[in-house]
């Protein structure tokens, strides 16, 4: 069964309450604006002041204060306007022509799109003008936006264009951070690039910048009449002469180009360009001479310079001058948005959750139990080639022999290490999926899955923090961490998301936001600290098995353990929550209890596996649908497929990631998003109606 998303309009249908006043609040506005850019250019490491920075600006200044406030704040906080301008109109501009409130820069997946762009050119090592790399840049900005526009429908549903840009970005993610750890010397620095920072050496960049974005703002006002149109409804728009395919082409590209000439000077700034619409939106109802597009979209802009100029004031005034250095303004700005994707969360009413075609056929017993062995054969034979392929291809004779004691010290020491990295994968792979199918049981949501909800990000965040605060810290130190992180934020997640009964779309948001709060405070984390503990960290994010012991081994076997008896004898009450809440009532089940357990268990399953073998994502979507799909949907079957699958899937990738470029390695992670991207791309589109 299909349904189809309300699109919630941006443009407001209740007519303006007060015709005047437009031009007091634009003052005001730019008042601010200027407030926080001279508040930021006396922000620094430096001695220089309020009246330092004024008389520089008039010329009597001392020349080390003059200097200070040319050559580095001056440009930063210039950048901060500008880019916070450009990112403003756009999202604006996005909003108006898709009819989305969470359309933007980062629900389009441009920021994903530019960072995986400036990456593959960096691998080259040729040298290129700032200009060439915007060029470059925008090629991948207006890319990846085309995708998620196609798979949503053009903005067809405020779920559906999120949940297309979240999937495509983690995996365009998943392929920048695979050619960081490949190619260290050549990509060094654009991580912390991506965290997004304003800071500047010079006007050098901006002034390259300046004419492309101020082409691009032409071009959206010049087509502000027909935005005003589009906001009506295509018919409508169609009816007054309108080209709504044209012009929606046209808003895209203008769109991505205003999109990569911020990245390219500041880095992605994340959710500026969704937050400052956010904030026009009660403007636009209100007063009169805002409501045409011409007028609203800079508007925008200059909120969107006040959220950027706002936010590296707030962190440079609450961090000491020398830590806010190294803190990323794009840092505090990912954090707003996170919060802004959660309360739209929270207040969405739109109904038509996506659900997952009914299957009639259910496979016979025999058929069932063929099935089951064929993967458990499969798994073994994926253990085998796990064991013996790597940087050194090894023979099972080798195998047989290290079992049995009999193997050399140089095949010991192999499997030694090989070992344990297999049956990492394997446990971490079965306990996502576990987690997976409870996930998805339990919220009858079929994209629901841990890495998108958060519950991954949060595990991550606890183990990073574990990891680089504390010095040999152990086994189930890192576990504990990791299930304290993925407990938070199951916390969050499903506690709001259970208002009106863990509504799919509700979760699937809330769940995104928190995840983008994860990330960003990983980042802030890995920023932060030395250059090992950032190698480690990035390798930890990446999903990867290195250096694990059979030690390390014990939080998720026990976990899996427990957390598959637990589900197994739960296997009716799976049944019957995924239906509905009335039946489980009707049944005598008690169904908040009951959903509190199983949702727990996933969340104890998350952590282990975090700890296990780092952040793995789309495991626990891809294992239970493949499962449903081939032994039908009643949980005594889809359980035990689920998990072989999903140990399938993640030593399979782990095998690929250790063997396909030897001796460098890939991530499980890595791996498991560019299969799990397409997938859920292609789930998306099945339940587009």
């Amino acid at each position: 069964m299909t349904a189809t998303a309300t699109r919630p309009p941006v443009q407001e249908s209740t007519a303006p309450v007060h015709r005047g006043g437009a031009s007091a609040i634009t003052l005001g506005l730019l008042l601010v604006v200027v407030a926080f850019a001279v508040i930021d250019i006396a922000q620094g490491t430096s001695d220089v002041g309020l009246s330092d920075v004024w008389h520089a600006a008039i010329g009597d200044g001392d020349h080390t204060s003059a200097s200070v406030v040319a050559a580095s704040r001056l440009p930063r906080a210039v950048a901060g306007l500008v880019v916070g301008l450009a990112l403003g109109a756009a999202g604006r501009a996005l909003q108006t022509m898709s009819r989305n409130v969470l359309a933007s820069p980062d629900t389009l997946a441009v920021n994903a799109g530019s960072y995986l762009a400036l990456a593959l050119f960096a691998v080259t090592g040729v040298s290129v003008p700032l200009l060439a790399s915007s060029g470059v840049a925008f090629v991948g900005a207006l890319a990846a936006s085309a995708v998620v526009l196609g798979v949503s429908g053009l903005g067809t549903g405020t779920v559906r264009l999120v949940l297309a840009g979240t999937a495509l970005a983690l995996g365009l993610d998943a392929v920048t951070q695979s050619l960081l750890l490949l190619f260290p010397q050549e990509t060094e620095g654009l991580f912390q690039w991506n965290q997004g920072s304003i800071a500047q050496n010079g006007f050098d960049g901006i002034l390259q910048m300046l004419p492309v974005i101020a082409v691009a703002l032409l071009g959206l006002l010049l087509v502000s009449r027909r935005l005003d149109a589009l906001a009506l409804g295509d018919d409508e728009a169609r009816g007054l002469g309108v080209a709504v395919g044209r012009t929606r082409l046209i808003v895209v590209v203008l769109t991505a180009l205003l999109a990569a000439a911020a990245v390219t000077l500041t880095g992605p700034l994340g959710y500026a360009g969704l937050c400052a619409p956010a904030l026009v939106r009660p403007l636009v109802a209100r007063y009169k001479g805002f409501v045409r597009t011409r007028a609203n979209i800079p508007l925008a802009g200059l909120v969107g310079a006040g959220l950027v100029l706002g936010s590296d004031v707030l962190l440079r005034t609450f961090v000491t001058a020398d830590r806010s250095t190294g803190i990323p303004t794009g840092t505090v700005t990912s954090l707003l948005g996170a919060v802004f994707l959660v309360v739209m969360a929270v207040r969405l009413k739109e109904g038509g959750d996506a659900q997952e075609p009914e299957r009639t056929r259910i496979p016979g017993r025999v058929a069932y139990l063929v099935t089951l062995a064929v993967v458990a054969a499969v798994l073994v034979g994926l253990v085998i080639a796990g064991a013996l392929l790597g940087d050194n291809v090894l023979l099972l004779g080798d195998l047989t022999n290290w079992a049995t004691g009999r193997a050399g010290s140089a095949i010991s020491f192999v499997l030694d290490t090989r070992v344990p990295r297999v049956l990492s994968a394997l446990l971490a792979g079965a306990a996502l999926a576990l987690s997976g199918t409870l996930v998805q049981a339990v919220t009858r949501n079929p994209l629901a899955e841990p890495s998108v909800l958060g519950v991954s990000g949060g595990g991550a965040l606890g183990a990073v923090l574990a990891t680089t605060a504390a010095t040999g810290i152990g086994t189930w130190g890192i576990a504990g961490a990791a299930f304290a992180g993925s407990a938070a934020a199951a916390v969050l997640v499903f506690g709001l998301a259970a208002r009106g009964g863990f509504r799919q779309n509700r979760v699937i948001l809330v769940g995104i936001g928190v995840s983008a709060a994860t990330t960003a405070l990983i980042g802030l984390v890995i920023v932060l600290t030395d250059p090992f503990n950032a190698a480690k960290a990035l390798t930890w994010l990446s999903g990867s098995t290195y250096g694990r012991e059979l030690p390390d081994l014990l939080p998720v076997g026990i976990a899996l353990l427990l957390g598959g008896a637990l589900a197994v004898a739960s296997r009716r009450d799976l049944d019957l929550v995924s239906l509905d809440d009335d039946t489980p009532r009707l049944l005598g089940l008690p169904l908040a209890p009951r959903r509190f357990l199983l949702l727990a268990t996933a969340v104890v399953l998350t952590a282990t596996a975090v700890a296990a073998a780092g952040t793995i994502g789309f495991v626990g979507l891809v294992a239970p649908h493949a499962a449903r799909a081939l032994v039908g949907r009643r949980h005594a079957r889809v359980l035990p497929t689920a998990v072989l699958l999903g140990a399938c899937l993640v030593v399979l990738a782990d095998t690929l990631g250790r063997t396909v470029i030897a001796p460098s390695q890939l991530g499980a992670g890595l791996m498991t998003s560019l299969v799990g991207t397409p997938y859920f791309i292609y789930l998306l589109v099945r339940t587009r109606r």
